[in-house]
């Protein structure tokens, strides 16, 4: 079974929808048993970081999912929800993140053009690394297959981590991966089929 966490902030019915059309078995929960016993995890989230954090530590599923993640359950974190597996997120202040990803969460406007707009809002390709072997949570895409991206903040000083890049004015990080913990900053269940091979790839492990 794939557990969705519900902790308040995420897009929970379009993605619990993706994984019922692939045909998934999935759950959206808070509860920290149900999370516990779950084959696979999902982790969402959409707005700030500080509050999203906030509300993941303060439930206590959090540490669920630290403890999950370490066991080597596979967690997926998807747009925010990618960005708290890093260390920590510069996101209006300084923040603690769960510390699953090495690296930061940085905005994206110092590091782009000018004249590119705030959020980043569309479709873009995705690029693989030439020196590491594709995810396979990308094993049924090709090189340059497009996703759908909302994000204003990304994350850096995250290279060994990284396993798909985007250009946006300049090079992105779209996807990151260490050992069973994943993280994808675009949306794959707003990614068409492409995101639907993602997630089938993701329940696949």
């Amino acid at each position: 079974m794939i557990c969705i966490i519900d902790y308040g902030v995420g897009n929970l019915f379009s993605l619990r929808s993706s994984f019922e059309f692939i045909g998934a078995d999935v759950c959206v929960s808070s509860d920290p048993a149900v999370i516990s016993g779950a084959d696979k995890i999902i982790l969402p989230g959409v707005g700030a970081f500080c509050d999203a954090a906030d509300k993941l530590f303060q439930s206590g599923l959090g540490d669920v999912l630290i403890s999950r993640a370490k066991a080597g359950i596979p967690v997926l974190g998807i747009c925010l929800g990618m960005q708290l597996l890093f260390k920590k997120s510069y996101e209006y202040g300084e923040h603690r993140g769960l510390g699953l990803i090495k690296g930061s969460v940085c905005p994206i406007k110092p590091d782009i053009p000018d004249n590119f707009k705030i959020p980043h809002i569309g479709w873009n390709r995705l690029h693989f690394p030439d020196d590491k072997p594709k995810s396979p949570i990308f094993k049924y895409l090709s090189e340059g297959d497009f996703v759908y991206f909302v994000h204003s903040f990304y994350g850096k000083d995250c290279a060994e981590s990284t396993i798909a890049v985007t250009d946006y004015g300049a090079e992105l990080t779209a996807a990151v991966a260490d050992k069973n913990v994943y993280g994808t900053q675009f949306h794959p269940e707003k990614s068409g089929e492409t995101g639907l091979k993602i997630l089938k790839a993701f329940c696949e492990l």
